[in-house]
């Protein structure tokens, strides 16, 4: 059998096409061959091949795709593929291709699997191989159509009278072949070639045609076949507008759920029957906080779902006992309900006494049922399938193999009922994908190679934080071209998404700029005013004075200390620094002294004092440690990084008025200009290369600082953005128009690290007249508590803006009712990004049954969701 494939394709000077076509037997043997294409002008590209059959081996059927190569065959650009190019394999038949290049389609939504769940279509489909009629010469049409509602197929109509001559009663249907493909063959003999034809939309019940597509007559631009010949047209997507799909949803961590049997902190059952109450109003989306485990001391601060300790082992606070299992002492029991009904009594999550009660269930559990558990069937499938991850979790929780297989076992099974009984329901849940790792977790010490240990990750200085943020997490140690190491940070990243598939239908991916770039800090900083952006392109002294700027290392890289500055910030306190934490220098000048001279030292020199004054000095010590012009890069000496927000530093004010200028040249065209195709190609790579076979609808959260070149990242992998009114991304803005929110895009009032409505119009009087005044068309006052009609309107002017999803946090959606929503606001909050000790301890005030039973409330938001079309019912 011979292959031929034909593709028009646009290169740059020194890249090349290449097939890589996977030969699949029946006895399910896969044969792979990387196929060199040829060109004669750039732009078309052929390949002629033979393939072998193997009588150890019979082909069934054969897979291709195409990607982009430079001159060192390191791999440029791979074509979309989630839809696979597959064909049934006929060993007497010669194939032609006649291919396009396929990016990811602008309905790429369509293929997920939280459209699928809304618009009740089965998950999972793959492209079936199947048997079509071939004949001495054959015509084979395929074409996507996502856009199809249930109980509509695909049919063909055309120009020759084997293809209908465009009579509307001949048209010809095509089969369905999985994942929105339609396929078709036709006996070519006696054919005068070229024809036209196009693609209709039929209904199934009435056998009456929906409607033709739109556009321009499609052509088989073949003009002969020969005897044999199999002519393959991929006519890419149907050339139909799709019915806008649009969703509403709320968000809420796991553990704030509360129901009468869970144990002080939600659960996975609670979550299971959380779904009710969603598909109660209309809505079809649950956004969850990360669910990983993040035990390492078992005390409250490891309640931050940000910094797991595995990329796959879920959190046991989230089994739910009373499907677990009952133990058989009564006493037991007895005391374990006693114990429930204190917890549940409390406001919020006691994370330590739940780690105690259900950690104590769940050992006397297992005692009792582990064995009969861990010896049936799906048990067994689920520890071989991971493996990999949990004998390496077992060693780092220092539990026995066994008890964490069984733990994982039933958090697994109980997260999959949630995800499937909400799927039964229409309603899908939403995921997070952390982008940092706890400094000492699994993974960590499992795969070092793929983490940059010496360093902390973190987020860069602006003007509302100017110490930026310290994560504490390892950096990632990306890969090049050519890097032939045995783990790839990429794959760990596949594998994760991967496994979350099994639950989610949609996922974000926290921090998506970290995809971008990271911003490091070196390991003996304590805020984050000394790191620099990795990957990055730092100066050298030659590119710094190309400026203007003449480089004094000394001057420009250590911290820059005079009397004026040790007055300026340290006051009535500076006499006694200079005495205790200084040396003198010439020129009137300082430096710290050695067991002084990093912010790790400090903050160790400080530890257990906390008066005001000592306060006040460690802080200004601080202060002086970044008081620099110039970051160091830590891989490449003598290459430089400008320090982040330096102009707001008194060592900026030592400059001249030449130097200060050259400076801002120079900084902005470093933050500004240097890195954004760069970052932009490396993001894009990395992000296609993690979602390529992700069935999941992405959501990235591009909140805050971000690369020019995030939007356009975003937009071409057909990404989610994230969109919030109190943040918007147009620089000069206070708050963004809702009407002008993108629709591949997610409408949220607020975040889990923001304030909710309620408490962020209270807390804040001046912003609240101004938006009360501009974005919401008000005259006179604010009143200074939110009244449930003007939360109302705020939330309905979200469900009505153009954003394909809508996801408003519970309490934003309580915020409605007067009577239901908590009497403080400040109550709502869920995490305070500048209060390290805040302990995310957030919980419902309310059960989910009383929830179920607030009739008022739930008949509203059903109104508000179906007449802003974002209702998808069964």
């Amino acid at each position: 059998m011979k292959l031929k494939f034909r593709i028009k394709y646009a290169t740059s000077w020194g890249e090349r096409l290449c097939v890589v076509l996977n030969c699949c037997s029946k006895d399910g043997t896969v044969r792979q061959h990387h196929l060199e294409m040829k060109t004669d002008d750039g732009e078309w590209w052929l390949l002629e091949t033979s393939v072998l059959e193997s009588r150890q081996h019979p082909l069934s059927h054969i897979v291709y795709a195409y990607h982009v190569e430079d001159s060192k065959g390191c791999v440029q650009r791979r074509e979309w593929n989630l839809v696979a190019r597959c064909y049934h394999f006929d060993s007497a038949k010669n194939y032609e291709f006649c291919d396009q290049w396929r990016d990811r389609p602008l309905l790429y939504h369509l293929y997920t699997d939280a459209c699928a769940v809304t618009r009740h279509e089965p998950l999972c489909q793959e492209v079936e191989a199947r048997v079509f009629p071939l004949y001495r010469k054959t015509l084979m049409f395929r074409v996507s159509a996502p856009q199809l509602r249930l109980g509509q197929s695909v049919a063909l109509c055309g120009s020759h009278p084997s293809m209908g001559s465009w009579n509307p009663s001949r048209f010809l249907r095509m089969e369905y072949v999985g994942q929105h493909e339609w396929m078709l063959t036709i006996n070519a003999v006696g054919m005068f070639l070229p024809l036209e034809y196009k693609y209709i939309v039929v209904d199934d019940a009435t056998n009456s045609i929906v409607s033709w597509e739109e556009g321009d007559n499609r052509q088989v631009e073949q003009t002969e076949l020969v005897d044999g010949q199999v002519y393959v047209m991929y006519g890419e997507q149907l050339r139909l507008p799709e019915k806008l799909w649009r969703a509403a949803g709320v968000a809420i961590p796991v553990a704030a759920l509360r129901s009468e049997h869970s144990y002080g902190v939600g659960d996975f059952g609670d979550l299971k029957h959380f779904m009710d109450w969603v598909a109660r109003t209309g809505m079809n989306v649950v956004q969850l906080l990360p669910v990983f485990d993040t035990t390492t001391n078992h005390h409250a601060p490891d309640a931050c779902p940000y910094k797991p300790i595995s990329g796959f082992a879920l959190h046991p606070h989230y089994i739910d006992l009373d499907a677990a299992g009952t133990l058989r002492s009564k006493t037991a029991m007895t005391q374990f309900m006693r114990r429930r009904q204190e917890l549940n009594a409390q406001a919020t999550v006691d994370y330590e006494a739940v780690d105690c009660v259900k950690t104590d269930y769940l050992r006397q559990l297992f005692a009792e049922q582990g064995k009969r558990t861990l010896s049936t069937a799906s048990c067994q499938a689920f520890v071989a399938s991971a493996s990999e991850w949990l004998k390496p979790y077992a060693d780092y929780r220092g539990e026995p193999y066994d008890y964490v297989c069984y733990v994982q076992y039933l958090l697994h099974s109980q997260l999959k009922a949630a995800a499937d009984y909400g799927r039964a329901k229409g309603v899908v849940l939403k995921g997070d994908l952390p982008l940092g790792m706890h400094r000492e977790s699994v993974d960590v010490r499992q795969y070092p190679e793929l983490f940059r240990l010496d360093g902390q990750m973190g987020v860069s200085p602006d003007h509302s934080t100017t110490k930026g943020q310290n994560w504490q997490s390892p950096t990632y140690q990306w890969t090049t071209d050519g890097d032939s190491r045995q783990h790839h940070i990429e794959e760990w990243l596949q594998k994760r998404l991967r496994h979350l598939t099994q639950y989610f239908g949609a996922i974000k991916l926290d921090h998506i700029v970290g995809y971008f770039c990271q911003w490091e800090l070196p390991d003996d900083a304590v805020d984050a005013r000394l790191g620099h952006y990795i990957p990055s392109l730092p100066l050298t002294v030659d590119e710094i004075e190309y400026f203007g700027l003449h480089f004094r290392h000394d001057l420009f890289t250590r911290p820059f200390i005079n009397d004026h500055i040790i007055g300026q910030t340290f006051g009535i306190h500076a006499d006694y620094v200079r005495e205790h934490y200084l040396n003198a220098l010439a020129y009137q000048l300082y430096e710290l002294k050695p067991e002084f001279n990093t912010q790790r030292k400090v903050v160790q020199a400080f530890c257990g004092r906390n008066d005001e004054n000592s306060l006040w000095i460690r802080d200004g010590l601080l202060r002086l440690i970044a008081n620099v012009l110039f970051v160091e890069d830590h891989d490449q000496k003598e290459m430089y990084h400008p320090r982040m927000q330096a102009v707001e530093e008194p060592v900026f004010d030592a400059l001249n008025a030449d130097e200060k200028e050259a400076y801002l040249r120079l900084y902005y065209n470093y933050f500004r200009q240097r890195h954004s195709f760069y970052w932009g190609q490396l993001a894009t790579r990395r992000l296609a290369e993690l979602s390529d076979h992700c069935r999941m609808l992405v959501c990235g959260d591009d909140l805050g600082q971000q690369p020019e070149s995030v939007s356009s990242v975003l937009d071409t992998l057909r990404f989610l953005s994230l969109e919030v009114q109190q943040m918007p991304k147009q620089h000069g803005l206070e708050f963004a128009h809702l009407e002008a929110n993108p629709y591949r895009s997610v409408a949220t009032i607020s975040t889990p690290d923001m304030a909710p409505l309620r408490l962020w119009w209270q807390d804040n009087p001046e912003r609240r007249q101004r938006y009360y005044i501009t974005m919401l068309q008000k005259e006179g006052r604010a009143p200074e508590q939110l009244p449930a009609f003007l939360a109302e309107e705020i939330i309905a002017r979200h469900l009505y803006c153009p954003s394909m999803l809508c996801i408003l946090q519970l309490q934003d959606w309580l915020a409605m009712d007067g009577e239901l929503r908590r009497s403080r606001p400040q109550d709502e909050r869920i995490n305070t990004p500048s209060d390290p000790s805040h302990c995310w301890n957030y919980r419902m005030h309310i059960t989910i049954d009383q929830l179920l039973q607030a009739d008022r409330l739930n008949d509203k938001i059903l109104t508000m969701v179906k007449r802003s079309h974002r209702y998808n019912p069964e």
